[in-house]
């Protein structure tokens, strides 16, 4: 990687490059960005962001920019952000967008089916806030939504299959909710078994969903991990991570397994990895990282590599190394 960097953003873009964004550099929060090409495996500059920021979020729209929303900024202003900005890969640049409606940290950035973009809770100055808004690519503007029921931060967002988008966990708390973009409400679902926040959450073939891991109350890492199924909006247990981890990756790979990557543990930050087999319920090892890392990217690539970029390696010193996964 060009820069050092934990708590990051990673975005596959539409012709296979991968984008990374901010992030926490050596000094504090990093305006600058960087493209990984998998053609030549190399990384390079390319323009850097209008606000440097850690703890955004990026999503793809459907047009091929990248959305960045929230975060938070300079060291100087350390409260949450408000702002956003979009980056053009066929420019390589980022622009102002309109600005949220509120500060938001450790929030959720999720793509609608209609190419909306749902922001949900974070951390604003005063805690963690139970509202959201929906972002319109076409005419680059914030507005509200219906909020949720309970205010929240570094909770999961996850697109299910039917449009709807599930909201669970976040300041360690059980509950979960879903919103219905058709009417802009948020309801709420069956609880998680066990309150988590810093999980991961992933949507498997079958329309299931894996949380795995994360934190509870003192940041303490859980290993176990429950499927939320959205037909009858119940969590059930499944099989548990060999090692408690929060700040960890899950990724879906090509073949319906989920790879996770990394994190912190109780013994420290991991250079573990272990894989999830839906059709058993059951995590098994895989090979361990070159380097042991919490609060970096993963990123699944067309060749079903896995680019394994930035975070830490312990004591907040970011990495520039990278690495790709081979599963």
């Amino acid at each position: 990687m060009t820069t050092a960097r934990a708590d990051s953003t990673a975005t596959l873009l539409s012709d296979g490059r991968v984008l990374i964004a901010g992030g926490n550099g050596n000094s504090g929060p990093v305006a600058s960005a960087e493209l990984y090409d998998p053609n030549t495996r190399s990384f390079d500059p390319t323009g850097s962001m209008t606000t440097a920021r850690v703890d955004s979020t990026a999503t793809l729209l459907e047009d091929g920019r990248v959305l960045i929303t929230g975060g938070v900024g300079t060291l100087s202003a350390s409260h949450p952000l408000a702002s956003a900005e979009l980056y053009d890969p066929k420019t390589g640049q980022f622009t102002p967008t309109g600005s949220m409606t509120a500060e938001r940290t450790l929030h959720t950035a999720t793509r609608l089916p209609d190419g909306r973009v749902l922001v949900a809770g974070g951390g604003a100055e005063a805690g963690p806030q139970v509202s959201a808004e929906l972002y319109d690519a076409k005419t680059g503007k914030f507005s509200p939504t219906g909020s949720m029921a309970m205010a929240r931060w570094s909770q999961t967002a996850t697109s299910l299959a039917d449009g709807r988008v599930l909201i669970a966990g976040g300041a360690a708390d059980s509950s979960a909710e879903v919103y219905d973009p058709k009417t802009g409400v948020f309801s709420q679902t069956g609880s998680m078994i066990t309150a988590r926040q810093s999980q991961t959450a992933t949507l498997l073939s079958g329309g299931w969903v894996l949380l795995a891991g994360g934190a509870a109350t003192g940041n303490i890492p859980l290993a176990s991990s429950e499927l939320y199924d959205p037909k009858t909006g119940t969590f059930s247990q499944t099989g548990s991570l060999a090692v408690g981890r929060w700040g960890h990756t899950a990724t879906l790979l090509h073949d319906g397994r989920v790879l996770i990557v990394g994190g912190s543990g109780g013994s420290g930050i991991l250079g573990s990895v272990e894989i999830f087999d839906p059709a058993s319920g059951v995590f098994g090892p895989g090979s361990q990282l070159a380097t042991a890392r919490a609060g970096h990217t993963a990123t699944l690539l067309a060749d079903s590599h896995v680019l394994i970029a930035g975070g830490t390696a312990g004591n907040n010193v970011p990495l520039a190394l990278a690495e790709v996964y081979q599963p």
